[in-house]
Order: C-alpha cells, then structure tokens, then sequence
C-alpha cells in the first residue's frame, strides 16, 4: 500500500480523500491530510475518526516525513511548486491538480527537483483518459488523418456564475489565482493541444478581462498559433457563454476530423487531397468523399483512473498517462496567451519566461485580492474545473 497525504481539502481535495479512504482506489491508503483552515480540519476529524492523521501547515506535514510515502497536492495554484518541491526533496512522490503552476519559471524548478528525486511525478490532466481524446491523438499521429492542415477548438463549455467567483477571497485574482479561463478552467484543452498536435511556433492572443464578470482575470479568450509545418489552430474559450460548446475540428489532407460532446465523425478523402490537387485537370473538382461515425471503446476512468494510474506506477512501475513534468507544456500555451494579451503582440516559441513574470508581477501588484486568514475559504474549491 502506498500511504497518501492529501494538502488541501477543498473540492477536489475532498474528492480525492473520500475515495482513498473509503478503498476505491487499489493499493492507496489515506494517511494524511493537511489545510490551513480549522473548518476543513475539523470536517476531516468527522469524516476520517482518528485513522487519518491531520496537520494545520505543509512545514508540520513534512516534519513528519515519515508517515506517508507519497503526497496528492490540491492547494491555490501558486502552490503547487514550492510543495512539490519539498515533496521530492523529502523522497516522496508527488500527484499535482492541475495546473502545474501559475508561471513556467516555476514550474521548471519543480520538473528539474522531481528528475532528480527519481520519484514518480503525476499530474491530473484526467481528460487523457477520455477514450475520445485518446482516439483523435492516435488517429493525427498515426498519419490517418494526413498532413495536418488546421485545428479549431471551441471550448466555451466552462460558464461559472458571478457567484462561483464570489466563492472565495483568492478566486479569480492575479495574485489569489494567477488567471481565469486559461489557467483555471480550460488547463484540460491546453494540455489536450500539445499531448495532440505538439507545440506551436508563434501564437497571438486576445483575451478579454472581467468582460462578463465582477472579477481582474480573463474570462474570454481568443488564440491563434502557428506551426513551423503550415498547420494553425484557432482555440476559443469563455466562462461567460451558456450554453457552451465543446467541439473540435481537425482538417487534414486526407479529410476532416468533427469532435463534438466527446463524439467523433470523420470525413475521409478516398485520395489525399495534395496529390489530388497536383493530378486533377478537371476545372472544378474534388476527392471523392465518405463520411463515417469512429467507434469508441472503453470508458473514461478519469480522476479515479489517473489516481490508478499513480498507484500503479509507484507500485509496479506502470507508465504514468499523465506525467507532471508535462504540465509545463499547456501551461506554456496558456502563458504565452496571456503573455500576447498583454503585449499586444505575437509570442515566440520558447517564451520570454522573464518578461511574462514580470508582467504578472505588474498585475499581481495591483491586484485587488484580500486574503481572509482561516476564513474557510483560502483553501477551498481548489483544483477544481
């Protein structure tokens, strides 16, 4: 069994402690748990009796190393570094909520101490595990879908009412948070773009701050990316829009990829359209076309399935699905768009990591972000979508 210590039991964090405790995931036990917020804590003593052991700071976790092997971290997203880092340090293994960080200038930091640590480092970017996603990347990189042409993902099906943002003191701030749609919400899409397509040359973003809400961060967002093979991608999101859409179009040279609510039609040239292109004497003309439904199989395990995953991976060395040191890569996307928000202008794969700190640095100081100390709530809805 591995022993787990959870820091941060707000939703996710809850979710993740109810299901290790009550054995539905095999070979973890919960041994831990840890939040700054006396609330927390004392549900935590209700929920868990005297089987789990409860710590009010991260300092006075680690101070007793020796009770858990492994650490699940589900605290405000700033965090996430530094507690891993102090993980791996110790010799634990470390499983982070999404994202890896606010900023990559971080999150190498954490990626370098993990490689070093030799631990197994897991991040939950739990849509990997949706069969849907899993097909569309095996299908673009097993060249069924040709060359690659373009990619358009509208992902506005992420609406939170003012009420959700109003949920805590640290939500949707610069400096509570780090972001809003891009960094919070959509993290999946991002990280689903380059597990996918790979990562983009240049991209060039606008997005849209407290457009539709009382809050500082993006809220609507509007991308563009290029890639040194031709392909573009166009990717849309919002927290704003009901109701939202979810869809997917991928165009390749042998034809046409629609996902849409995690179903998937292909429209499939009989011909590439390249060489059709170069032979054709017709006038006008085109590859004779066929359309088809793409089969699915399994089930999409999700957060269970990547804490399975995790378990598995410490136990019998099993391929992580989901490593953390990926993190960095959708995180980058998601940088470079605030990033070119910000500067009004294109953004260069690698990025200026010093010049998006130190902007985030600006907006940080002007933040209007109050911390309430205990108030229940600094902790809370952690990790959440």
């Amino acid at each position: 069994m591995v022993k787990i210590a959870i820091i941060g039991i707000g939703n996710m964090g809850t979710i993740h402690a109810q299901r290790i405790f009550g054995g539905v995931i095999d070979g973890l036990e919960l041994a831990c748990i840890c939040d700054i917020s006396p609330k927390r804590l004392d549900w935590a003593r209700e929920e868990f009796g005297d089987k789990v052991k409860l710590f009010k700071s991260s300092d006075e976790l680690f101070e007793n190393a020796d009770l858990f092997d492994a650490v699940i971290i589900a605290t405000p997203h700033y965090d996430h570094p530094s507690l891993a880092i102090k993980a791996f340090e110790l010799g634990k293994h470390v499983l982070v909520e999404k994202p890896a960080g606010v900023y990559t200038k971080a999150v190498r930091e954490m990626n370098a101490a993990a490689e070093k640590s030799g631990k197994k480092f897991c991040i939950m970017y739990n849509q990997r595990t949706i069969p849907a996603h899993q097909k569309i990347r095996e299908m673009v990189q097993s060249g069924e879908l040709g060359t690659i042409k373009r990619m358009i993902w509208i992902a506005t099906s992420w609406y939170r009412p003012q009420s959700y943002h109003d949920s805590s003191t640290w939500r949707s701030t610069w400096v509570g948070e780090g972001g809003g749609v891009l960094l919070n919400q959509c993290p999946h899409q991002l990280d689903l773009w380059w597990w996918i397509f790979g990562m983009p040359k240049r991209v060039r973003g606008f997005a849209s701050f407290g457009k539709y809400y009382n809050i500082e961060v993006d809220d609507d967002v509007t991308a563009y990316a290029e890639y040194n093979n031709g392909m573009t991608a166009t990717f849309i999101t919002a927290t704003g829009e009901f109701p939202g859409t979810n869809r997917l179009e991928i165009s390749g040279s042998l034809g046409k990829l629609v996902m849409e609510d995690n179903n998937l039609r292909f429209w499939r040239n009989e011909v590439d359209e390249r060489e059709f292109n170069a032979g054709y004497k017709g006038g006008f003309g085109n590859p004779e076309v066929s359309e088809r439904e793409i089969p699915l199989s399994g089930e999409a395990s999700e957060h269970i399935g990547i804490l399975q995953n995790f378990a598995n991976a410490i136990l019998n060395g099993e391929e992580l699905l989901s490593p953390g040191i990926e993190g960095i890569y959708g995180l980058t996307i998601s940088n470079a768009i605030h990033l070119s928000a910000w500067t009004d202008n294109w953004v260069e794969f690698p990025m200026d990591e010093d010049l998006f700190y130190d902007t985030l640095q600006a907006k940080i100081k002007n933040s209007t972000f109050e911390k309430v100390e205990n108030d229940g709530n600094v902790l809370d809805l952690t990790g959440t979508h």
